[in-house]
């Protein structure tokens, strides 16, 4: 019933204010999961094609990318539309508004978004709250770390470490976002030697961490769709030497060419859907053409549809992430994905 009604209910929420649409979309989630309306309209809790990956098991291969659920306040409703894993955030150590409004943009004939929201989320100690009043969910649950936007460079470690501390009770595998276009600097750390820094640091702190509950939670990092190829071998190199779990890939872009035409294209931010299908893609292959199957890779940018879904396997990823396309197809991307690749070898 979904399938059917989505389209209905995109048109009305796209004649609002974008973020005001998002806002009001979650708030009718939650309110229809609470009710049980949800359930009845979904038909269950997803389609299941079970995949290993990061020592994890996932329902199936289809997860909700950063961004979406910022606060993880609606994990039970997203996993009640068919996805297999959810990554909440971006989470910060403190609370911040983000940036200042308007700053979430629909180019509709691109079928694209442009946002500059900056991290906007209640603060880690909040947001793992949030994650443990989740109690429907079956499929595994991503914690994307990032720092403070007056937080700088220099120390943004010790906003990671805060982060990955608050979240190591509750996540299922902890993400670290250093590819943000939307926080002042953010991108800078995302240097080969930065990052290996970072990484080094975050890693004694999981071995620590590891011994202290018992448990351990893989770390992946997340990368921007613009990088040269010089750029994809050094930050190969620091994820082989690292030991990183998994690499997401990728970001939205700060590339305009796709949608020069378009008289939103000046707004400043991250360009994701359609227009990123391709950069994406590319950058997948190429991280792959590196590492291999030594790390798995998460593929996400501009899948909307399911032969996108098909490329971004073929490149490479092991796992796929969705965010405009959702927004633009609805819970009937999932499904399709789900159904087209489940022919697949888990």
């Amino acid at each position: 019933m979904l399938d059917r009604t989505y389209p209905l209910a995109r048109n009305l929420l796209f004649r609002l204010n974008a973020e005001r649409a998002h806002h009001w979309s979650l708030a009718g989630l939650r309110f229809a999961e609470r009710c049980g309306f949800l359930h009845r309209m979904a038909g269950g809790l997803g389609p299941r094609q079970p995949v290993e990956c990061m020592g994890l098991s996932f329902p199936n291969l289809v997860g909700l990318a950063a961004g979406l659920d910022k606060e993880g306040n609606a994990i039970d409703s997203f996993g009640r539309l068919g996805f297999g894993f959810i990554e909440i955030g971006t989470i910060t150590p403190r609370p911040q508004n983000g940036n200042p409004k308007p700053r979430l943009f629909r180019l509709l004939r691109h079928e694209a978004i442009i946002n500059r929201m900056g991290f906007n989320n209640p603060g880690i100690k909040e947001g793992a709250a949030n994650v443990r009043k989740s109690t429907t969910f079956q499929g595994v649950i991503g914690f994307n770390i990032g720092k403070n936007k007056e937080t700088p460079n220099e120390h943004a470690v010790d906003d990671y470490l805060a982060c990955m501390r608050g979240a190591w009770p509750v996540a299922d595998y902890i993400a670290v976002n250093l590819s943000s276009p939307n926080t002042p600097g953010l991108r800078d750390l995302q240097a080969a030697d930065s990052t290996a820094r970072i990484l080094s640091r975050l890693q004694e702190e999981r071995e620590q961490l590891t011994r202290e509950s018992g448990r351990s939670v893989p770390l992946a990092l997340k990368v921007a769709p613009d990088l040269e190829q010089d750029d994809i071998a050094a930050l190969s190199k620091v994820f082989l030497d690292q030991g990183l779990d998994a690499l997401i890939a990728t970001n939205t872009t700060t590339a305009r060419e796709a949608v020069a035409d378009h008289p939103l294209q000046t707004e400043a931010g991250g360009l994701s859907g359609a227009p990123l299908t391709k950069p994406s893609t590319e950058v997948i292959a190429a991280f792959h053409a590196e590492l291999g199957d030594k790390i798995p890779i998460i593929g996400v940018g501009g899948i909307m549809c399911a032969e996108d879904a098909l490329a971004k396997i073929n490149a490479g990823a092991r796992l796929l992430q969705l965010y405009t396309g959702f927004i633009y197809r609805g819970p009937k991307l999932v499904h399709d994905i789900v159904n087209i690749t489940a022919e697949i070898p888990s």
